[in-house]
């Protein structure tokens, strides 16, 4: 017999693009003929999270825009609460899995929790992964309804989960699984080789409601397909997981972490979905797109010069040259997300563990312009030990920067990352607490830099870029969270929206898309 398996997938409006892990570990089990469901929260209202585009909205970093003629997605007018329920009770799945990233973990508990007397009574298996099972496996698994947790990758795990039992077998060794007993002790399995990313089948997207594919960009809604081209990154920043996913790997297993797939695999896909789904927009969720050879880079262009759709990929200053920038342009790149976070040379190499120099950030963002192609600055604020003058800095450098748009996130200290773990040593956050979403209010307060201070230059950080420096002695005054701050605050953003920001054709204006979905390295695996 198959097994019924329903997927959660705990998310908040805003966040758009369809996760494709879900995708891909569907058509993994679909391969062994099981029967998959969907739950996702994305166009349900919830209680939890904080709205992601209007606060980006808020802050500037996107542009409000006319959706007259376009298609938008349209919220779910019943209850998520009352919707899973009758979900769970109609299609009576045999295995709950969720895939959680650490700000959608209270959503996702609760999500469990409203179909707690199924999960009881049934005695049905509840398994949870992603980012934050991953990096936190002793807070998830502490849980009462949660039974195991996938540290890791997933989709050999699930597999052999299913397998068990769905055979009546004992799953208590299987590998990237802590599995917990009925007596409350915790197996912790060993860690698989990472999976051939070459040997994994097509993401399966029929699961998903037909507007998940639709994601905003440029102004209006396309119908956009996440690509995955790498897995892992070969870089260590200290406020990303990827180190520590690539530290999992390598000191428990005989395989890299780091993997590439192969462009014919890579231009199948493509072809498949925009074939059959009729995909207008690729996004390559790659944590650093240009991460690869001279001789794949070659190879990618030529690949896609047969696809002919525009596309958004995230890479770092320092992969760019006017050769690639130029044959990408070509082949359809539309835009791309490029992470300077700091604007201290010595803070940047010393806590970030990023080398790179100013002036070397600056020449290489010369480039994209010169093809016509539009780029955001992603920014971070609040590290530890960062004090308001080295802050001043990254705005500093921005300014150096003819960039389409900017934006400044407060530091967020996820479970994985080595910035989580120094701010816990250095007393600014306990282990257990669980983090926020990157548009919330900052998380670290610091006697030299406190949260009040670090939200007040987030919320004027484009007014500082974008404004004359005759005018920081006005926006000083905004960042402060007082009657006659808001005030002033809402005139400077009134000025900005009429100098700076672009103006409406033919009823719509741009859309500048702000941090990617993919900030800080947390992976949609």
């Amino acid at each position: 017999m198959s097994l019924k398996v329903l997927f959660l997938y705990p998310n908040y409006y805003g966040m758009n693009m369809l996760p494709p892990a879900i995708a891909l570990l569907s058509a993994v089990l679909k391969q062994d003929n099981h029967d998959i469901r969907l739950f996702d929260t994305t166009y349900y209202s919830s209680d939890f999270g904080s709205d992601s585009d209007g606060t980006k909205v808020d802050r500037l970093n996107v542009i409000p825009f006319n959706n007259a003629g376009s298609y938008i997605p349209e919220m779910h007018k019943t209850s998520w609460k009352d919707d899973i329920k009758d979900l769970v009770e109609s299609y009576q799945p045999d295995l709950i899995a969720m895939s959680c990233t650490e700000d959608m973990w209270e959503l996702g508990l609760a999500i469990i929790e409203k179909v707690e007397d199924y999960i009881i009574k049934r005695q049905t298996h509840v398994l949870v992964g992603g980012v934050f099972a991953t990096f936190a496996p002793e807070i998830a698994i502490r849980h009462r309804l949660i039974n195991s947790v996938c540290v890791g990758e997933g989709e050999n795990a699930i597999r052999t989960l299913c397998k068990r039992i769905e055979s009546g077998e004992s799953y208590n060794d299987v590998t990237n699984l802590w599995v917990k007993g009925k007596d409350g002790a915790v197996s912790k399995n060993s860690m698989s080789d990472p999976v051939d990313v070459n040997a994994m089948p097509m993401m399966d997207i029929d699961i998903f409601e037909k507007q998940r594919l639709y994601r905003p960009m440029a102004g209006r809604w396309y119908k956009m397909f996440p690509v995955e081209t790498i897995r892992g990154c070969p870089y260590k920043c200290t406020f990303c997981n990827s180190p520590s996913q690539i530290k999992i790997y390598d000191a428990k297993t005989d395989e890299s972490y780091f993997r590439k797939r192969r462009m014919d695999l890579v231009y199948d896909e493509l072809k498949h979905f925009k074939e059959r789904f009729g995909v207008e927009y690729n996004y390559f969720w790659a944590d650093t797109f240009l991460a690869i050879t001279e001789k794949e880079f070659d190879e990618f262009c030529e690949m896609y010069s047969d696809i002919k759709t525009p596309f958004w990929m995230q890479t770092r200053a320092e992969t760019l040259t006017d050769y690639k920038v130029r044959k990408l342009s070509e082949v359809g790149l539309h835009r791309f997300s490029v992470g300077i976070e700091h604007g201290n040379e010595a803070f940047r190499e010393k806590i970030l563990d990023r080398r790179w120099k100013n002036e070397s950030i600056i020449e290489a963002l010369k480039i994209p312009h010169r093809y016509g192609v539009q780029f955001t600055c992603n920014n971070i604020v609040g590290f530890p030990t960062e004090t308001r003058e080295l802050a001043m800095e990254t705005i500093e450098l921005n300014r150096h920067i003819q960039a389409d748009s900017q934006n400044l996130n407060g530091f967020v200290p996820f479970h994985g990352t080595p910035l989580r773990k120094m701010a816990e040593n250095l007393g600014l956050i306990d282990p257990d607490t669980i983090t926020k979403c990157l548009t919330d209010d900052a998380m670290l307060d610091m006697p030299q830099f406190t949260s009040k201070e670090i939200s007040g230059l987030i919320k004027c950080f484009v007014l500082y870029v974008k404004f004359p420096k005759n005018r920081w002695k006005d926006i000083r005054k905004a960042e402060e969270d007082t009657p006659e701050g808001k005030k002033i605050l809402e005139e400077l953003k009134d000025e900005y929206r009429e100098k700076y920001m672009p103006k409406k054709t033919n009823g719509n204006s741009e859309e500048i898309p702000a941090a990617a979905d993919l900030e800080y390295g947390v992976d949609l695996h």
